[in-house]
């Protein structure tokens, strides 16, 4: 067997672990970067920010929905499972292709294999057959390996009909009919998704609303143009029984409501993947949540090892695992730090794309912090009439009453998860509402609708 001795040893090659990796490289220290799946890039890659999201685009384009503003319901065309296949395997390569380049340049070894530690500074990895080949002793370790989806045990997954997200990426048919258990990020995403592609959609969850962490008003709205597809929402459904039933999946919930579908995805909840490091033997516990727990530095209980990303909890995003994984990196290395942002964007690739960054107005109202809206609707946009298909959102911009300062951006509808940013960075630095009026905007883009918005709402303070 294999020994090294390096400086950094990370598990898992996704977004936290990719740009941990990076910052120790480019800091002169020796890294080696284990991955247990087939490619690098852990789950965000290959399973799934990535899939979903050229998933999403794929479908978009290939159905031609945008283009129904101009030609009607009739424009729309079938899209196969071959189709989207691939223009996802085409992304796939690629972007495996810059991984291994990124490696090859900063001098990252890249290892496939199960990792688990052996004593704090000792990790043994090991192949799909459980041979033991690579021994690392590291001064320092980074532990990234993400989630997974929660698969309970009273859910009969089959890799058929009843599926999680993972499993849902190998359909060899687009199903005429589908179940969604849960109305969260992933259902809803995936949900909208099938519901473009002409599948009769059908979401249960326990809640009244999907996505009930956003503003409520653009929860409402989301909820009304996937009515519009033809996509069915029941909430207050308590499941009590799923099971499959010859070719077809069978849900029962508490209130004796029963539904049928060619498929079910079950979408309820992820869990941190840590179940084959064997984490104890380096110190390192769960919390109650089954996450690991971290200090401001990312550090765990055993202060020189690490975790960052879907692995410790909230928020589970692509975009803060990186700088989580860059962060603990450089806190290892005694680099300067600053402390994670506070305040940061959502993006939800749902179709409609919705994204948001600061307070929803029902914060601010149990904060009995004095505001006023402003909207913009994508009707109201030139460019949304260029571009066909995206008239349905709208901006809503919440500010205070009396100092003007923007408090939340909230955006539904096309291109929002690239536009929340001018949001962004309008609170980072304080500005006012009156900042979106006095600037000069291009004309005819999407952008302009914060312009549209702030005037709507200085109009209401007149």
């Amino acid at each position: 067997m294999e020994k090294i001795v390096v400086d950094f040893a990370i598990i898992g090659s996704g977004p936290a672990g990719l740009t941990g990796a990076i910052q120790a490289a480019k800091s002169g220290k020796s890294v080696v970067l284990i991955e247990k799946g087939h490619f690098p890039g852990g789950s965000c890659l290959n399973l799934g920010t990535i899939p979903s999201k050229s998933l999403r685009e794929a479908i978009l384009d290939l159905s031609r929905y945008n283009e129904r503003s101009f030609y009607g319901q009739s424009c729309l065309r079938e899209v196969s499972i071959k189709d989207l296949n691939y223009r996802l395997n085409t992304v796939l390569e690629s972007e495996r292709t810059i991984l291994f380049r990124r490696f090859k340049k900063n001098h990252i070894r890249f290892v496939r294999g199960c990792a688990r530690f052996e004593t704090p500074h000792e990790l043994v990895v090991y192949d799909e057959e459980a041979k033991d080949y690579l021994y690392i002793t590291a001064s320092y370790f980074l532990i990234g390996v993400g989630s997974k989806p929660r698969n309970p045990l009273h859910i009969p997954f089959d890799d058929e009909v009843i599926l999680d997200s993972t499993r849902l990426l190998a359909l060899s048919a687009v199903p005429k009919t589908m179940i969604v258990l849960g109305g969260g990020v992933i259902g809803a995403e995936y949900a909208s998704f099938f519901s473009v592609l002409g599948t009769e959609v059908t979401v249960l969850d326990k809640r009244e609303r999907m996505l009930p962490t956003l503003d409520r008003e653009i929860g409402v709205h989301f909820q009304a143009d996937l009515k519009e597809n033809g996509l069915l929402f029941h909430p207050k459904k308590v499941l009590k029984r799923v099971e499959r039933k010859g070719e077809k999946a069978h849900v029962t919930c508490e209130d004796g409501s029963t539904y049928e579908g060619e498929i079910l995805l079950y979408a309820m909840g992820r869990e941190a993947n840590v179940q084959e490091l064997e984490i104890d033997k380096a110190g390192v516990l769960l919390n109650a949540q089954g996450y690991i727990p971290v200090n401001t530095n990312f550090q765990t209980l055993t202060p020189h090892i690490y975790a960052a990303g879907d692995v410790i909890g909230y928020p589970s995003l692509a975009s803060t695992s990186m700088e989580q994984g860059r962060l603990a990196a450089r806190h290892a290395l005694n680099l300067p730090v600053h402390p994670f942002p506070t305040f940061f964007p959502i993006g939800i690739y749902t179709i409609p794309e919705i994204s948001c960054c600061g307070k929803t107005e029902e914060e601010l109202q149990q904060e009995s912090i004095p505001y006023e809206v402003g909207r913009a609707y994508y009707y109201e946009i030139a460019r949304s009439q260029i571009t066909g298909g995206a008239m349905m959102g709208f901006f809503k911009l919440l500010f205070h009453q009396h100092t003007r300062e923007l408090l939340g951006v909230h955006i539904i509808g096309r291109s929002a998860t690239e536009l929340i940013h001018i949001g962004q960075v309008a609170m980072s630095f304080n500005a006012k509402i009156d900042y979106f009026v006095d600037q000069v905007f291009n004309y005819p883009t999407f952008a302009e609708g914060y312009r549209i918005a702030a005037l709507n709402g200085l109009n209401k303070l007149s």
